[in-house]
């Protein structure tokens, strides 16, 4: 753990190093969980973004985008329950004054469980090699067998605490477990108890005729409240959806791991209305769709598992989690809901509007059913930079880091570079960038040796460098060197677009998952 612990550490400073990520506010020592996107990270961010709203309303002839606003009517979030609902059980540390969330420290003990599990599985591999019997193994091994005990025995405990809002439970499970405080290392505890995230802000010009209303904790009910107005503008037909991207704001006590929990965010989500009776149905069929999403990137399937709710929330029948392989755990990138008819039924309810769907077919009216995919802009952005930092030993015996992101994700998709600045080359270099800069993003570099810019462009995970030379002069062809291989191979410039558009465009990935 404490060498993940160190790649992660990693990650976070090459994140600001090389303009990816920045705490916000850097100058004034930051804010606590909010953080600034630089020159190479808002790229790669709204690349991400490209590629999920391409694969909704390019790939889905059903699905249509909306962009809500942040403000809404105070009484949307009572409606949706956020109100009254919208909390987590939180404790303190007597000792170390501070806070965290309890479902969290149960579910650290519960992954403790699981990493001694995998040890023990490690171990017994390396022992047996090709003859290790995994399934005989779990079923076998004392040691596994009592960590599995265990754990089954806490995970049962913890669900049932959750569903029953159990908060004494909670307390004592987190007691019982011997957790203690990762910075005093005590057990002195407090009771748990319910904090609301949701941000409080006034809306008026007068303070005695300001208005208390929220900043939004989610997008999805910007798209709930448009229900009727999408649907009847654009003839819309069950089943469809209705996407849309978005930032959101929590009040998160227990904000940690860089971006991976922030106060403000960013979402992508997607609202699927269907027949009652089809939920589920619809709810299998988009768990497949949304994995093929994820592993279309080429990070490898064993990174990626479902997590199925043990607490569904008090609007769902059906829940489950992408969870992604972090340097910290598997932890959840995108969450896909069965969401019932709660929401547009609540809305109908406190608004007095009459929010239901004729249909022709049937001849009858009734409210949709939903199933919503949602997944954290910022989480994704995290996975990505967590899979592609990579630190390579070199057969010369020198090292890089080389960020092998998707090409299709990368900030910068070519860079040119003049072997030197005399004899015409920087003239050619931007002439070529001029040509390609029409269809995709290209960066000019001249200073330092090739070496060096060659390291430069690794690590901002640019997949493809050319460098215009004397024969470049002569014939009219580049050096087009390779990030992840560093091949390098003679090319015509007329050829180079063709060569590179392919591998760096989001159509390239969008036709991994469009079978």
């Amino acid at each position: 753990m404490a060498q993940q612990d160190d790649v992660f550490k990693k990650i976070v400073s090459h994140c600001k190093e090389y303009g990816f990520v920045f705490p916000s506010s850097d100058i004034y020592d930051g804010l606590g969980a909010v953080y600034d996107y630089g020159q190479n990270g808002v790229e790669l961010k709204n690349n991400i973004k490209q590629y999920w709203w391409q694969s909704m309303v390019l790939l889905h002839e059903n699905i249509v985008g909306i962009d809500a606003a942040i403000f809404m009517h105070p009484t949307t979030w009572k409606a949706s329950g956020h109100v009254d609902a919208f909390n987590d059980p939180l404790i303190d540390n007597r000792d170390s004054k501070k806070r965290y969330r309890a479902d969290v420290l149960i579910e650290d003990q519960l992954a403790k469980y699981d990493d001694k599990i995998q040890k023990e599985l490690e171990k017994a591999r390396k022992r047996f090699g090709d003859a290790f019997d995994e399934e005989q193994f779990r079923a076998t091994n004392a040691r596994v067998l009592e960590h599995q005990q265990k754990r089954d025995a806490l995970h049962e405990r913890f669900a049932k605490a959750m569903n029953a809002n159990d908060l004494e439970e909670l307390r004592q499970i987190i007691l019982d477990e011997e957790i203690v405080c990762p910075i005093s290392g005590t057990r002195n505890w407090t009771e748990v108890r319910q904090f609301n995230l949701m941000f409080k802000t006034e809306v008026g010009s007068t303070a005695d005729g300001a208005s208390t209303i929220f900043l939004r904790p989610e997008t999805a009910q910007g798209i709930f409240v448009n229900y009727l107005n999408v649907q009847k503008t654009g003839r819309m037909k069950l089943p469809f959806g209705i996407a849309q991207i978005g930032k959101a704001f929590r009040n998160e006590i227990v904000a940690r791991q860089f971006i991976f929990r922030m106060r403000e965010f960013e979402q992508m989500e997607m609202q699927f209305f269907v027949k009652p009776g089809t939920e589920l149905e619809w709810f299998s069929k988009w768990k497949q769709t949304r994995m093929a999403w994820h592993q279309a990137l080429g990070f490898g399937a064993e990174n990626y598992r479902f997590h199925d709710h043990d607490k569904l929330a008090h609007y769902a029948n059906a829940a489950t989690d992408i969870e992604f392989h972090m340097p910290f755990g598997f932890k959840e990138v995108e969450g896909i809901h069965s969401r019932t008819n709660f929401d547009l039924t609540q809305h109908a309810k406190y608004s007095g509007k009459k929010i239901e769907y004729f249909d022709p077919e049937t001849n009858e009216s009734y409210t949709p059913y939903v199933i919503e995919t949602s997944i954290g802009v910022d989480r994704m952005f995290l996975s990505v930079m967590c899979h592609s930092y990579c630190e390579e030993q070199l057969p010369n015996g020198e090292s890089r880091v080389v960020l092998k992101l998707p090409a299709a994700l990368a900030p910068v998709k070519l860079a040119v570079f003049p072997l030197t600045k005399k004899d015409g080359m920087p003239e050619k270099a931007q002439e070529i960038i001029k040509d390609l800069r029409f269809h995709f993003n290209c960066k000019y570099e001249e200073k330092d040796q090739i070496g060096k810019r060659y390291r430069r462009m690794d690590a901002i995970g640019c997949p493809y460098c050319v460098t215009v030379d004397q024969q470049t002069m002569e014939d009219n062809t580049v050096t087009l060197r390779d990030r992840d291989t560093m091949e390098q191979r003679r090319v015509n410039i007329a050829d180079l677009r063709g060569i590179i558009e392919d591998n760096v465009s989001i159509t390239s990935l969008l036709r991994r998952i469009d079978n």
